[in-house]
């Protein structure tokens, strides 16, 4: 039986949830195809987001409350996918993708909580097989231009020389903007995990977290400053590498290894050369402010102005074991943690409701590939370029 939408947007009445809303008033209107909703607890904080929007009258509101059992059963009933913007996950994520799992409704998120995420895919990750729900976590700036970033270079290091990178590093050369209220709380949450339940400690040092039953080879822990030899530059500690390189290797594991068995990765953020360089690395070594009190909450962010200020620009650098290198660059044109998350998340829900990904826990890059790279490119303002 036919349901009324492709896509229900939960959350959108708070901040990236209302950006979500905003995008897709803006390339996907009525009559454009896509049958989308609003979600959020409230009618009338619904109501009020719709008209404050611009969206027109009858854009279909639909109450969902993720704590509330039947509300979930008729959300479920209702939609193809849950596009949710609510975190923590770990906090607002629970019931939802064990709905989601067990109804076959896709979902995605912004999720970038790797132990969390790993203990979604020892619950439900069967189940989301057999009832045929596409989960996808990580859909925003924790990890797409990273997940598909490495993706990019890869297919170019096979096409030129017939097999995959043993050794890819992620590069932030340029970012202006801030990171959202979500993600500082959900490591302020993942935190508090840590300290109180056994096991989350062990899984967020873990590179290879997010593969059960795969360790693969020591990785660079990226922890410290220093100077990347490759790149004749300092780096230092890039804060969303935590999640990056977690998804980046599970990405390699859901696709067969087709980046070896043998992947090393990581990112760090470039801070420049000499004594300068060298200073302003140890400088980003020692600011704690992400997790700290007094930064954006949930439901708060930059104007309008800021956000289209803002940009991003990662290099990956890829090299295998005869010297070969491969450059690829990722780009974004709006500040990643809002302007550029919104759109990522809108466009690769879009992409997997076209997509004929079998049900499972998945990645952008494992779940959507070269053709989530399109979308982004021609909708997104992401620019994915092979540099060398």
């Amino acid at each position: 039986m036919s349901k009324p939408f492709d896509l229900v947007v939960h959350g959108a009445t708070g901040f990236t949830g209302r950006l979500v809303v905003e995008y897709l008033l803006q390339r996907y209107p009525a009559g454009s195809g896509l049958r989308w909703a609003m979600g959020g607890r409230s009618a009338d904080k619904l109501a009020a987001v719709r008209d404050e929007v611009g969206a027109p009258a009858d854009t279909p509101l639909v109450v969902t409350d993720s704590a509330a059992p039947a509300s979930l059963a008729a959300l479920m009933a209702q939609t193809r996918l849950v596009l949710t913007t609510v975190g923590p996950y770990q906090l607002y994520g629970n019931e939802l993708v064990a709905a989601c799992a067990a109804s076959g409704v896709d979902y995605v998120d912004l999720c970038g909580e790797p132990a969390w995420m790993r203990a979604m895919i020892d619950a439900h990750e069967a189940q989301a097989r057999a009832c045929g729900a596409r989960i996808v976590f990580s859909c925003g700036f924790d990890s797409i231009p990273f997940d598909l970033g490495v993706l990019v270079l890869q297919n170019e290091m096979k096409a030129r020389h017939g097999h995959p990178a043993s050794r890819v590093r992620g590069r932030v050369r340029k970012m202006k903007g801030t990171f959202s209220g979500g993600t500082a709380a959900s490591l302020k949450a993942t935190m508090a995990a840590a300290a109180t339940k056994p096991g989350v400690l062990d899984l967020l040092r873990n590179p290879f977290a997010l593969t059960p039953g795969f360790e693969g080879p020591r990785q660079p822990s990226g922890a410290k400053p220093m100077l990347d030899e490759a790149l004749g530059l300092w780096v230092a500690p890039f804060v969303m590498a935590a999640i990056n390189t977690r998804n980046v290797h599970r990405s390699n594991f859901l696709l067969g290894h087709a980046w070896g068995a043998d992947l090393v990765y990581d990112e760090m953020l470039i801070t420049g050369a000499g004594e300068k360089g060298e200073a302003f690395a140890h400088a980003v070594a020692a600011d704690k402010s992400l997790g700290a009190e007094g930064g954006p909450k949930p439901g708060e962010g930059p104007s309008r102005a800021e956000r289209e200020a803002g940009h991003y620009d990662v290099l990956f650098l890829g090299e295998d074991t005869a010297g070969h290198q491969v450059r690829v660059g990722v780009t974004g044109d709006r500040d990643p943690g809002y302007g550029s998350t919104s759109k990522m998340i809108a466009e690769a829900a879009i992409c997997l409701l076209e997509s004929a990904t079998p049900g499972g826990i998945w990645t952008p890059a494992s779940a959507l590939g070269t053709a989530l790279v399109a979308r982004l490119q021609e909708h997104a303002g992401l620019r994915f370029t092979v540099e060398a």
